[in-house]
């Protein structure tokens, strides 16, 4: 993939987080979701790719624009096909209340290099460099916090583990903090936090617990950029969520799935900050519609990540 895609699609990003920058707090999650979708699904327009939308808002009866299976783009014959893994609010109830961390995220791929993953959840696992091929689903949460303590050089009581604050994870948590460990918990946004664990300066050592499977995909690719490690297996709800995977090609539905197997291939990511978090500073704004952006990008050919800061005048740039 040319390396200059890597700033289109940026742009995308920033105008997703600003179009939804106006809805911080105000408790309204439909509508700060439908203004990311609607600015993002309009920047790709100006994009020339033949863009396919794998990891998205849903299915087409589901989601009017950003869709699964979506073309995307400015096509033409010489326009790159690629695979693209989406969100453009990322933390939907972190935006309405004004909480930590909502981002817009978008991972790309060469044609096939993406899990096609069902809208279902996923246990994972997530480590920074210093964890690769040490992490494991199938040993205890113990187990890994330990090793990657070991494997960093530090007290396991100077570590920090991110879980999503969720009912289901009242055994991990209780589990973990036997160990010493330090546990910072989340309420939503685990694709930011999964990156964290892999992001010089986060404070953030390990993502362990269930979350959103197509969260997973694009958790993967990041990790992917970064050097760090990811696994993933997916957890069904019920029969009717088996069935829709097998249709979607996913053979072992128990299958434990590494990083590479969950984005192959040339891969990028691109996040712009919402709201403030462990991962990128959020969207400012000022007097005479003016309004800054932090945002990053990544390419794992190169293995360079550059953070970008973007000053914005809404006044000739309208979102």
């Amino acid at each position: 993939m040319d390396r200059n895609l890597a700033l289109e699609f940026v742009r995308i990003t920033e105008a997703a987080a600003l179009a939804c920058s106006h809805h911080i707090g105000r408790g309204d999650e439909k509508s700060a979701d439908k203004a990311a979708v609607d600015a993002m699904r309009k920047a790709f327009d100006s994009v020339r790719i033949d863009g396919t939308v794998v990891i998205g808002e849903g299915e087409r009866d589901e989601a009017p624009m950003l869709y699964i299976g979506e073309k995307v783009g400015r096509r033409s014959e010489e326009a790159p096909a690629i695979d693209i893994a989406l969100d453009p609010l990322e933390g939907t109830t972190i935006c309405a209340k004004g909480g930590v961390g909502a981002i817009s995220v978008i991972a790309v791929a060469e044609k096939g290099g993406f899990l096609h993953a069902p809208d279902t959840y996923m246990d994972k696992i997530a480590c920074g460099p210093a964890g690769v091929g040490i992490i494991d689903l199938d040993l205890s949460p113990t187990e890994n916090v330990h090793r990657v303590a070991e494997a960093l050089r530090k007290p396991v009581e100077d570590m920090m583990v991110v879980i999503l604050d969720r009912p289901r994870h009242e055994n991990l948590i209780q589990e973990v903090r036997k160990t010493g460990a330090r546990i910072q918990l989340i309420g939503d946004g685990d694709v930011s936090a999964s990156v964290a664990a892999a992001w010089p300066d986060s404070g953030i050592d390990l993502l362990i617990g269930i979350g959103g499977a197509p969260e997973g995909v694009i958790s993967a690719a990041a990790m992917r950029c970064l050097g760090g490690d990811f696994q993933g297996r997916l957890k069904f709800r019920n029969e009717a969520e088996k069935e829709r995977a097998q249709r979607m090609g996913i053979l072992d539905l128990n299958k434990k799935y590494s990083m590479n197997e969950l984005a192959s291939g040339s891969v990028m990511f691109c996040a712009t900050g919402i709201t403030d978090g462990p991962l990128l500073k959020g969207i400012k704004l000022y007097p005479n519609r003016k309004a800054t952006t932090q945002s990053i990008v990544m390419r794992s050919k190169t293995g360079t990540s550059r953070t970008i800061h973007s000053y914005h005048n809404l006044g000739i740039k309208p979102v």
